[in-house]
């Protein structure tokens, strides 16, 4: 009888996704109002929430912790940006309240505006009650290790909120699009991650839990590198004044791989197994959080994402089953009580 039970539970939805956007009809149309009509190159997808429900029941997942992707909801007009957060937010929380059980929400906040976003972030914490934030990794060449984020980060800090940075267009110079597509969101984590780092504020703001999307980007792989940049052990000058800086401050190798550690990277990832590997040499499987990127992974693919975590040989079941849903718990504990 007892194996019968368990059966049955293994079979009903169990996985968190942390990883996991909506693109409510007035976000879109939005955005189209304004010349806006893809994300990273891609057309907006179709999306709602009978069909995210549809999609999270076929693959196991019982909680989703959404997000509004790339874009995100800054178009240089603070009034039209600070509206559109709010509206966002306003719907994640209306999406919570009718689905308790199936949605989470991490806030959108109006960055650079840092006034707008301490504002939203009030706001959406505590009269929405939402789970979290997400940042974009850049808006408009401001990483967010930038100073002018610094009221903002101490404010996150104070509340420890769960920040989960998602990665935004690259602001370089135009280049062929078949050369951005793929690696975007894999720089433009780094990118964010480095500048947190150098800047001190991984440091400052260590009350902070953060969630990095794809993996960690490049940032698992070039762990070491990035920890020290190109600091050599003769103690010579770098080329790069935010490694230098680290260093300045009495910081070697194990100190940044130390703060690397801390952070938390979801599993979504096209390079599977290697980039699992790679994963895990950086960080224990306890920091290691299920993600499928829908909707702009099609529903047909985010079965494969799910399958490429338990195909891994390097994690065993207990590892898979804490990646699925016992991580993701310790961060939103409030999904137990649901």
């Amino acid at each position: 009888m007892m194996s019968i039970i368990n059966k049955l539970k293994r079979s009903q939805p169990h996985r968190i996704d942390v990883h996991h956007h909506i693109l409510p009809s007035f976000y879109v149309a939005a955005l189209e109002g304004i010349g806006i009509t893809t994300s990273f190159g891609l057309s907006f997808p179709k999306w709602s929430p009978k069909e995210a429900t549809d999609v999270m029941d076929k693959n196991g997942i019982a909680t989703a912790i959404t997000s509004i992707s790339t874009p995100g909801v800054y178009f240089k007009d603070s009034s039209f940006s600070r509206d559109l957060a709010r509206r966002c937010n306003e719907y994640s929380a209306q999406l919570m309240r009718k689905y308790p059980d199936r949605f989470g929400a991490f806030a959108s906040l109006p960055l650079p505006d840092v006034e707008g976003a301490l504002n939203e972030l009030e706001y959406a914490i505590d009269e929405l009650n939402l789970d979290g934030v997400v940042l974009m990794s850049n808006v408009e060449g401001y990483y967010l290790g930038d100073p002018t984020y610094d009221e903002l980060f101490a404010e996150l800090n104070r509340r420890k909120i769960i920040v989960y940075i998602h990665p935004h267009d690259l602001p370089d110079a135009e280049i062929p699009y078949y050369l951005k597509g793929p690696l975007d969101a894999a720089l433009d984590t780094t990118r964010a991650v480095m500048s947190l780092l150098y800047t001190g504020a991984l440091e400052r703001y260590n009350d902070i839990k953060i969630i990095l999307s794809h993996a960690g980007g490049i940032v698992p792989y070039w762990a070491r590198r990035i920890a020290l940049g190109q600091y050599e052990e003769a103690n010579q000058i770098t080329y790069d004044r935010g490694m230098y800086d680290f260093t300045l401050r009495n910081r070697d190798m194990e100190d940044g791989i130390k703060i690397l550690k801390r952070l938390y990277y979801d599993t979504l990832s096209p390079a599977g197994n290697s980039a699992f590997r790679t994963l895990q040499e950086l960080v224990d499987p306890s920091h290691i959080l299920l993600a499928t990127d829908y909707v702009f992974l099609p529903k047909r693919f985010v079965s494969s994402k799910i399958a490429a975590v338990r195909r891994y040989d390097g994690f065993d079941n207990q590892p898979v089953a804490a990646i699925e849903r016992e991580n993701a718990l310790e961060l939103f504990p409030r999904i137990k009580e649901v």
